[in-house]
């Protein structure tokens, strides 16, 4: 299998010789001068291997290309250091302008100029993607697949002309044609693959698999409108439908070769062998795209496969559509290929969850069938089934692709004739689950009517797993506790509200009660003879009796499937993994204690600071004396020691300035709000979820406002520091609570914004649309960052590692990452508020009793956000959420207004500590020293080492 494209050269054969003029060349002079008339002509020898063809620029004015332009065609693997430099990439640059655009032949606009670029590099990628492809199959090494509902990759270009070392000779090689690098680096589009942190936490991963030369691939879905464009109005957020693929994707390669079959529905019989067989139904295909992740400074380039979904052409019902029934002719292709239309449909109806669990269930046949399908091949004719956990290694993140162990069960056992207890041992062993959340709706359950009905074969297996499970726990508990047996069943079991078998529930039924009443009343109708009085009360009590209890839904507990088919857990924060261990999963951890581990994230230090952060990358390499750093993050604790250095001092502002300057530039085009540079830039960039508490953040600038207005404009400069707060992320389109945030923070923006009194001395700016490339402009010139969780609700967090590592300050609680990385950086260079993660459950049943007293300053916010003056918008179910004591939507469960004292007091730290610029710079300088943990590189070691079991191969 392998990798191919139609743009590479070709073997062998004489090129067509072109005898016009190449109207691409012609035109990109044309566009760089209107007054110069440039003609290209070409001229082609012969070699036995390839052909070259020569194109000369001749200009009637000054000529812009002062050299021939070489293209050549054949082959590509000629991959020599000539091959790199300027001229060479100009040729395949123009190349593929000419032979493989999307474009109309005439001119060379930017679009244009993007994807012949892409299409140049991809090139390059191909080569070591098809050697690293080879040398995996050659060795027959272990690898390890990551199966996630996310990749937010971010744009590709600029990433992979870094990890190639190419970015000096493109840059040229652009300019020689007309264009800035940077120019035509920002025509390329976000791939919408994902949302937040779980989908940038796998593109992370992928980049330091390739790096470190690990036997690894993605797998994942291709959504064509991804979650939504996010567009701010004066109605607050709304959607529309990415449109990130409509203009082609240069990256992906479709394999046209590779699909597989997706089944839905139908039922189960047995076959005269015996053997269960699942039949009937609906049945779709999952097609290949592959998209190639190279590594930095090495030839690996490793593989994301994404999944786009169809049926094939038989099943367009020709007939129907020739009667007119048009609709019903296409039923087959829309339920088919709305399975990738988009990121997390909205699951309120029946027909949402459906889809959902079809996305789910998608991704784990066609990832599982492809993986077994290489190691069947590599295996040979002589196929030892016992060896699969040996060369192969399956990571669901997240919950999401759960079910990878029913599938991978229904594979072995149905397909392969492998028998239970085998199936079993391979899939435990195969299979590994990363824990992200303990918020209970985040951990996935699934109802059983559904996935009965929708994957009859899998349920059978499940139920099959959790009778299994019932039988080793009673093993281990014994029965002579019922209260422990019935306590420990209804926490670990995979079916939730399922009758046990009636062996072990008569265990649990209590012996039935006659009341008091009862045997008196019994006693006074025989005494006496008389019913008057029993009828009193019998109808006294019928009226007292309370309607029936509703029965609680049958479910799928994932993330207890994930435990218990698994050989590994793990958490992504050392706070969070201890969490995982004594609260979330703590019976299992109790039973099987070796399965737990943590796994701290990380971040790319080649993204997330080196590329997107070339001033402050430039400073690095300066002063620690080379780019190991790059590869070696340890070596930024180098940075300590000159960290009182004025000179360091004075090129770190500088550069964080010139961050600073651009994103003034950015903010003015995407808001038409001016900010000025000289404030101090306060962010806060995630998710929109009430745990994550942007509206402690606005509450806490409503309340510096307020306090602002209180005084006169002297009184202000002396007590209040300069700042711009910029808020950016999506709320999910079904979360009201968090549209509701965002709508607050519009408000307020537009009110502080357009206030004469205030100025420059505070501005409030949701940046639209937040992505990957938003990030890398607005981590780099961040000075205060934000990360306000409520203390034990963030599983880790990763812009937190990417804003420490660029330099920026925290002001957080002890939640997630926070931990960490306030013990790398140092206590006095973190701000740190709010209630620890073990007082929370005492502080809501403090808050469920009543005893909670809201601070005055508090209070004093609520009311002056309910006074209109940010406009005529009703408040009252937002802030009715921080109020009560109990009860849905109410209570402040997220705990904002007991830890809003202590947020605004340190807040006035920070003021404080930012008027000292040598102290803040110092500050700034420890953040990036201490951040050199958070490297992706070291989380994927530890994987590797302690759940995959892989070893790095390296390209010769």
């Amino acid at each position: 299998m392998a990798y191919c494209s139609a743009t590479a050269s070709c073997r062998g054969g004489e090129a067509p010789t072109l005898s016009n003029r190449s109207s691409i060349l012609r035109l990109i002079g044309s566009n760089i001068s209107s007054n110069t008339s440039n003609h290209l002509f070409f001229t082609a020898t012969a070699k036995p291997s390839y052909r070259k063809r020569r194109f000369f620029v001749r200009s009637e004015a000054t000529p812009k290309l002062k050299d021939p332009v070489i293209v050549e065609q054949g082959d590509a693997s000629s991959n020599d250091k000539s091959k790199s430099d300027a001229e060479a990439v100009a040729s395949r640059i123009a190349y593929h302008a000419e032979f493989t655009s999307s474009f109309s032949p005439k001119g060379f606009d930017l679009p244009k100029a993007y994807l012949a670029t892409a299409q140049s590099i991809r090139d390059s990628l191909i080569i070591n993607w098809n050697a690293t492809y080879d040398m995996h199959e050659k060795m027959n090494v272990k690898q390890a697949y990551y199966l996630s509902m996310e990749f937010l990759q971010g744009r590709a270009l600029l990433n992979a002309i870094g990890n190639l070392e190419l970015s000096g000779a493109y840059g040229e090689a652009l300019s020689k044609l007309g264009h800035k690098l940077e120019n035509v680096v920002s025509q390329e589009p976000d791939a919408a693959l994902g949302n937040g942190g779980l989908g940038r936490l796998a593109s992370c991963f992928l980049d330091s698999l390739a790096t470190l030369n690990y036997p690894a691939w993605g797998y994942g879905l291709r959504y064509k409108y991804g979650l939504f464009k996010q567009l701010i109005t004066k109605e607050g957020q709304e959607e529309v439908a990415e449109n990130w693929l409509e203009m082609g994707n240069p990256w992906e390669i479709i394999r046209n070769d590779i699909f597989y079959p997706v089944k839905f529905y139908g039922k189960v019989v047995t076959g005269s062998d015996g053997k269960r067989r699942w039949i009937g139904g609906e049945d779709i295909v999952a097609v290949a795209h592959d998209v190639p992740i190279p590594g930095y400074k090495t030839k690996t380039t490793i593989n994301l496969r994404l999944w786009s979904t169809k049926v094939p052409s038989a099943d367009f019902d020709l007939s129907a559509f020739n009667s007119g029934e048009h609709t019903k002719a296409c039923e087959s292709q829309t339920n088919a290929e709305k399975i990738c239309y988009i990121l997390y449909p909205g699951d309120d109806s029946l027909e949402g969850k459906s889809l959902r669990l079809k996305q789910q269930y998608t991704l784990c046949s066609a990832s599982l069938q492809d993986i077994i399908k290489s190691f069947e091949k590599r295996s040979g004719e002589n196929v030892l089934w016992k060896e699969f956990p040996e060369k192969v290694a399956v990571q669901m993140n997240d919950t999401h692709p759960t079910l990878c162990i029913p599938e991978l069960m229904r594979i072995l056992i149905d397909l392969k004739g492998i028998s239970w207890k085998e199936a079993w041992d391979i899939t435990q062993r195969t299979v590994a689950y990363t824990n992200h959340t303990v918020l209970p709706e985040a951990l996935e359950k699934w109802s059983l009517e559904l996935m009965q009905k929708l994957l009859p074969r899998h349920v059978e297996i499940i139920e099959m797993i959790d009778k299994e499970l019932v039988n080793g726990i009673v093993a281990e508990f014994g029965k002579s506790d019922p209260e422990l047996l019935e306590r420990k069943l209804n926490s670990m079991r995979i079916l939730e509200n399922v009758d046990l078998p009636s062996s072990l529930s008569d265990l649990f039924i209590k012996p039935k009660e006659i009341s008091a009443i009862d045997t008196s009343e019994v006693s006074k109708v025989s005494d006496k003879g008389s019913l008057d009085k029993e009828d009193e009360i019998i109808g006294n009590t019928e009226k007292e009796v309370e309607p029936p209890v509703p029965i609680p839904p049958k479910m799928v507990r994932m993330a207890n499937l994930c435990v218990v088919g698994g050989h590994a857990v793990n958490g992504v924060a050392e706070i969070h993994s201890e969490i995982v261990k004594q609260d979330v999963f703590n019976d299992f951890y109790t039973l099987w204690p070796e399965k737990f581990q943590n796994k701290t994230n990380g971040v790319t230090p080649r993204r997330w600071i080196y590329y997107c952060n070339p001033d402050l990358s430039t400073i690095i390499t300066k002063w620690i004396g080379g780019e190991d750093w790059v590869l070696n993050t340890e070596k930024l604790a180098e940075l300590r020691k000159f960290a009182d250095n004025e000179d360091l001092q004075r090129e770190w502002r500088a550069a964080k300035r010139i961050n600073k300057l651009k994103v003034v530039s950015f903010l003015k085009e995407k808001t038409g709000y001016s900010v000025s540079p000289d404030v101090m830039f306060d962010i806060q960039v995630k998710r929109i979820h009430e745990y994550k508490r942007q509206l402690l953040n606005i509450l806490g600038i409503v309340y510096r406002y307020k306090k602002m207005k209180e005084m006169n404009a002297i009184e202000r400069k002396e007590k209040f520091t300069p700042r711009v707060c910029i808020f950016g992320g999506k709320a999910f389109a079904t979360y009201a609570q968090a549209k509701r945030i965002v709508k607050l923070i519009t408000d307020v923006g537009a009110t502080i914004n357009n206030d004469p009194d205030i100025g420059d001395l505070l501005k409030v700016i949701f940046v639209p649309d937040y992505n990957v490339s938003v990030a890398e402009l607005l981590i780099p010139a961040s000075e205060l960052s934000q990360h306000i969780s409520t203390a034990g609700m963030e599983a880790s967090g990763t812009s937190n590692m990417k804003f420490s590592m660029n330099g920026c300050i925290l002001i957080g609680t002890l939640d997630g990452a926070n931990v960490e990385i306030r013990e790398e950086v140092g206590e006095d260079n973190f701000f740190l508020f709010g209630a620890q993660a073990h007082e929370i459950t005492d502080l809501r049943k403090e808050r469920a009793e009543g005893k909670f007293v809201p601070d005055p300053r508090f209070e004093e916010v609520k009311e002056f956000v309910r006074s209109g003056v940010f406009g005529p918008y009703n408040y009252d179910e937002l802030l009715g959420s921080l109020e009560g004591n109990e009860g849905f939507g109410r209570g402040d469960y997220f705990l904002v207004g007991k830890d809003f004292p202590s947020y605004i007091e340190c807040q006035e730290k920070v003021d404080e500590a930012y008027r000292d610029q040598k102290r803040w710079t110092k500050m700034s300088i420890l953040n990036t020293a201490g951040s050199y943990k958070f490297s992706s590189d070291r989380t994927i070691h530890e994987y590797a080492r302690d759940i995959w079991n892989i070893q790095p191969l390296k390209l010769p």
